[in-house]
């Protein structure tokens, strides 16, 4: 293992993520985007792709990628999170990419980096690495069949689609039918894909291709989690020390000091995971053991963190002009994203050969 602490390039790319969500992105923003018909920011999804380049991280440089690793994704991850950002960066820079290098589509990878496709891959948002996942028929040469709960479809030009033949095919997402589905993260909107005698472009094998994605997809999404819970706490600190009762700041209560030492300590040791699990995957050492470790403590940690900073805020965080709504849906909506933790704390027990009795 390296150094997990952030190297002075990464602190670099935080800062100028920041100061471009902070520039281009509100919460009041967001907030009417998810009552629109668009909840993808797009101008924002260009400017992080073509002015900054983070759609291509994760690509070769002579695909037009930054040839970067898991740790820089790591950090834009982790303020996208911060930000609750409404753009497919996780599904597409992430998801999509992972299973396009896994079957050496060369070509597609390069359109990915340059931003001029956005892509999807067509399983299940919940699904988690290593367990089966849904396919549709492979018959006389096209794609029949519908797929349930893609994250940020709606948004996708590019459709990684598995089929029952074992391989996984790249469509055309203007040839699918696409249809928005109620998710409780309307930041990272879910839809179903239909495919009636649609034509694909088989890429390679779907199974290695999706266990590399999906597992990729989660410890990354540690650091998204991280993110969420590290803004939930110090925006809940911050009011705290603002809001007083009894003519006395209300953080200074003992009970509630207690309780924001809590979140601090849990979203520490949450770093300390979600690091790991990006480092794992730079380097490929213990990548499964990493990743497992790092699902099995994110999604908890970000949702009591959501929690306590929708609770302390009092009447206010209750509101719909507030964002806490806004952290709260997407740390649940994220605690079930690529596997439960209950799900890799089993897969974990397995790797250590640590069953239950």
């Amino acid at each position: 293992m390296t150094d997990l602490l952030y190297s002075e390039e990464e602190e670099a790319l935080r800062s100028a993520v920041r100061d471009l969500l902070a520039d281009r992105l509100d919460p009041a923003g967001v907030i009417a985007r998810t009552e629109s018909d668009t909840p993808h920011d797009v101008p924002l999804w260009k400017t992080l792709t073509d002015k900054m380049g983070l759609a291509g991280l994760l690509i070769p440089q002579e695909l037009d990628g930054q040839g970067a690793s898991h740790r820089e994704v790591a950090v834009v991850l982790e303020e996208l999170g911060r930000a609750v950002a409404p753009v497919p960066y996780l599904t597409s820079a992430v998801v999509a990419t992972e299973a396009l290098l896994e079957c050496g589509a060369d070509d597609l990878l390069a359109q990915l980096a340059s931003a001029t496709r956005v892509g999807a891959l067509a399983v299940a948002l919940h699904t988690a690495p290593g367990v089966a996942f849904a396919t549709v028929r492979f018959e006389g040469g096209t794609l029949h069949g519908e797929l349930t709960g893609i994250a940020d479809a709606t948004g996708a030009d590019l459709l990684l689609v598995p089929a029952d033949d074992g391989g996984l095919y790249a469509v055309d997402a203007s040839a699918a039918t696409v249809t928005a589905q109620i998710s409780l993260d309307l930041t990272r909107p879910l839809a179903a894909v239909a495919l009636n005698g649609v034509a694909g472009r088989r890429l390679g094998d779907a199974e290695p291709a999706v266990r590399r994605a999906l597992r990729t997809g989660a410890g990354l999404l540690a650091s998204e989690q991280l993110g969420l819970a590290d803004w939930a706490l110090t925006e809940t600190v911050r009011y705290l020390k603002e809001r007083k009762q009894f003519n006395r700041p209300v953080g200074g209560f003992q009970a509630l000091k207690h309780r924001l030492a809590q979140r601090w300590l849990e979203v520490v040791h949450l770093r300390a995971a979600a690091r790991a699990a990006a480092d794992a995957l730079a380097t490929g050492e213990d990548v499964d053991v990493s990743v497992a470790v790092a699902q099995s403590y994110a999604a908890p940690v970000a949702v009591r963190a959501a929690e306590e900073a929708l609770q302390l805020h009092g009447g206010i965080g209750m509101t719909w002009e507030h964002p806490a709504h806004l952290y709260l849906k997407r740390a649940k909506a994220d605690s079930l994203a690529y596997g439960t933790a209950g799900a890799h704390r089993a897969a974990l027990a397995e790797l250590v050969d640590l069953q239950a009795p």
